[in-house]
């Protein structure tokens, strides 16, 4: 009876063993992948500052403006004026506030079950 038991301890601890040594191995190569994926997003992050740098310079007014005046008549572009933009006078005014009382009876339409908007439809 003790060596059965001794037996099947000793197969046990093998089997842990066998296990502990792959779930050592498994979180390895987890780690390696790990690493190499850091490596790969410091990779792309230098190459999203280059890009940006780029950028940064290619939409410099002057960096562009002699490629307009290459192409203004092939575009058809020419040099705004004063009239085109739009005066303080021309923008509209605030809206006035919502009236308190029509929307305490909206909601009360509503909790009542009538639907105002299917009565606005209806009557057009």
């Amino acid at each position: 009876m003790i060596k059965t038991l001794n037996m099947v301890l000793l197969l046990a601890s093998l089997g842990g063993l066998v296990g502990v040594y792959a779930l050592k191995f498994s979180v390895a190569d987890i780690a390696a992948e790990k690493v190499a994926l850091e490596r790969k997003i410091d990779r792309q992050n230098a190459a999203i500052g280059l890009l940006q740098a780029d950028w940064s310079y290619l939409v410099q007014p002057a960096h562009i403006a002699p490629i307009v005046e290459r192409h203004r008549e092939a575009l058809g572009l020419q040099i705004l004026s004063q009239q085109q933009i739009g005066s303080i006078d021309s923008l509209p005014m605030r809206p006035a506030r919502p009236d308190p009382t029509a929307l305490d009876a909206l909601l009360e339409a509503l909790d009542a079950g009538i639907d105002p908007i299917g009565q606005l439809i209806e009557a057009n």
